[in-house]
């Protein structure tokens, strides 16, 4: 009985044994396989150092002023003279045009056609010849014609003015015979008869004073209204004064009627008077009326005279002056047709200016026009230009002159990038900044250029890679490896350590807010967040 106790005793301590070192074996490798479940982050130790913060970018070189080769006409190509990157001077052939009538001359000759009708209609209309608008055209300046008319209505002027005295002088005497006592014959009639004739004529007097009035006002608003060159204004004002010169022809008409009528009421009054003058006064006085009114007529008849003088000098000038312009513009598409007729046979572009070919557009066969240039020349001595675009941020560390390194530059022989402009980038207004650089040395349009530019290298305390830099709506943070105890050994946590960047580099970064000995994560297995529990490298 004590033997089979004693056995049972062995078992309990056997199987509690057992089941102890099957608790202690599942408890060492359940930390293994969670071990093994969590990240795998790679980590380094917070370092001091120096970072050259430096910012790249690829840009194509473009002319910095670029001269665009044109032609004035649409012509198709026979051959092109020169290549892209061909160094040319002023004068030095780049395309040959073939012989052909462009459309520019066509349209020229059309133009010359519809000027040489326009002219010969208007010369038909017009009483002048064409010599001597050729003539007045090349000698008579308009001053000379504007003193024509002036001497010509003065000329009208004072034959009114002669026209006037003498007309008083009749007056005078008329009365005065009205008014003679010596006159034994009944003149009640012809009296009568005279003063309804001398009614009638001072009106028509001055009826024909108002037209003269008026044709001479619309004269001279014509001539100002000709040299202000108003195509519509101009006509209107030609209506008027035709209209008012038919006017006082017809109100002079009506004047010499009544200077007729007046005459022979004034000659039958006298024939009266002389009937009954017993003392011989008024047949004198009869005698000088009759040669006064001899005068008047005369000064009449001059009056008219310079008067249709005066009208057909402005006329003549008037239609000399309107075939001038169609005259004028024959001329000039006369010269049109001409230089175009030139350019269509025998043409050849030039360089305009001394430089490298850049592009060209011509192509043998093919068609050219004034749209497009036919190439672009990069003037000699002129930079090229080079440009990309960065953030706001990188761009508040660059300054304008800051002078830029190529990448490779061992490649590249007396280049030098600086930069010459920092605007705001028209693509993203608000977030990027567009850098311009000024390139100069052994370079050509098109070419594609790396550069680097920045600050120069400075020391920190605190640096850590770039892949160490994490950021959320909070701002920027490392994650920080720390070590805490456990009964089964050392457990590793990821810790958030809010950061700012001092500066940067293509690897690496300068920070604020650590102390200088922290473990940082670099990169992991799985995505890491700060509080989560992370496992190293065995090795480590």
């Amino acid at each position: 009985m004590e033997e089979k106790g004693t056995k049972r005793r062995e078992w309990v301590k056997n199987a509690a044994i057992i089941f102890l070192t099957i608790l202690l074996i599942l408890t060492f490798f359940s930390r293994t396989i969670q071990n093994y479940s969590l990240p795998e982050v790679a980590a380094q130790y917070v370092q001091s150092g120096t970072i050259t913060a430096k910012i790249r970018g690829t840009g194509v070189v473009e002319s910095g002023d670029p001269y665009n080769v044109t032609v004035e006409q649409t012509r198709k190509v026979a051959s092109v003279a020169v290549r892209v990157g061909d160094e040319v001077q002023q004068g030095d052939p780049l395309v040959y045009l073939e012989d052909e009538e462009s459309e520019e001359l066509k349209a020229a000759e059309k133009a010359l056609e519809a000027a040489q009708l326009a002219y010969d209609e208007a010369f038909l209309s017009a009483e002048v010849t064409a010599s001597s608008v050729q003539n007045s055209h090349s000698n008579i300046p308009t001053t000379t014609y504007r003193q024509q008319i002036n001497n010509a209505q003065k000329a009208v002027d004072d034959a009114q003015a002669e026209v006037d005295r003498i007309q008083k002088d009749l007056d005078d005497i008329t009365a005065q015979l009205a008014g003679t006592p010596e006159n034994d014959a009944d003149i009640s009639e012809e009296t009568k008869a005279y003063n309804e004739a001398k009614a009638a004529y001072d009106q028509a007097k001055a009826d024909f004073d108002f037209a003269s009035s008026r044709l001479e006002t619309l004269e001279g608003y014509q001539e100002y209204v000709s040299d202000g060159d108003s195509g519509e204004d101009l006509m209107k004002v030609e209506q008027q004064v035709k209209a008012a010169k038919l006017e006082r022809i017809q109100a002079k008409n009506v004047l010499d009627q009544a200077q007729r009528t007046l005459d022979q009421a004034q000659a039958a009054l006298d024939s009266k008077k002389a009937e009954g003058d017993t003392t011989g006064t008024i047949s004198s006085l009869t005698q000088q009326q009759n040669a006064i009114s001899a005068d008047l007529k005369v000064a009449q008849s001059n009056l008219e005279k310079k008067t249709k003088d005066l009208t057909e000098l402005t006329t003549n000038i008037n239609q000399t002056l309107h075939l001038e312009s169609y005259y004028d513009a024959v001329i000039d598409a006369q010269e049109t047709y001409q230089e175009e007729l030139e350019k269509s046979i025998g043409a050849v572009i030039t360089a305009p200016i001394s430089g490298t070919v850049t592009t060209i557009n011509a192509v043998s066969g093919k068609e050219v026009s004034a749209q497009d240039p036919v190439a672009i020349l990069q003037p000699e001595g002129e930079g090229y230009t080079l440009s990309f675009s960065v953030t706001n941020d990188q761009a508040k560390r660059l300054s304008v002159g800051d002078v830029a390194e190529l990448v490779n530059a061992w490649r590249y022989d007396d280049v030098e990038v600086v930069l010459s402009s920092i605007r705001p980038d028209p693509a993203k207004p608000g977030e990027n900044r567009m850098l311009t650089f000024k390139v100069t040395g052994e370079v050509t349009a098109g070419q594609s250029l790396n550069v680097s530019v920045g600050e120069k290298s400075a020391t920190y305390d605190a640096i850590v890679p770039n892949s160490a830099i994490r950021e959320d709506n909070n701002g920027k943070f490392v994650l920080v490896v720390e070590s805490r105890p456990s009964p089964l050994g050392n457990r590793y946590v990821a810790t958030r350590m809010n950061v700012e960047v001092l500066a940067s580099d293509d690897t690496q970064s300068a920070v604020s807010g650590l102390y200088g000995y922290e473990f940082v994560i670099t990169t992991s297995t799985a995505p890491v967040e700060a509080g989560q529990l992370v496992r190293l490298p065995e090795n480590n």
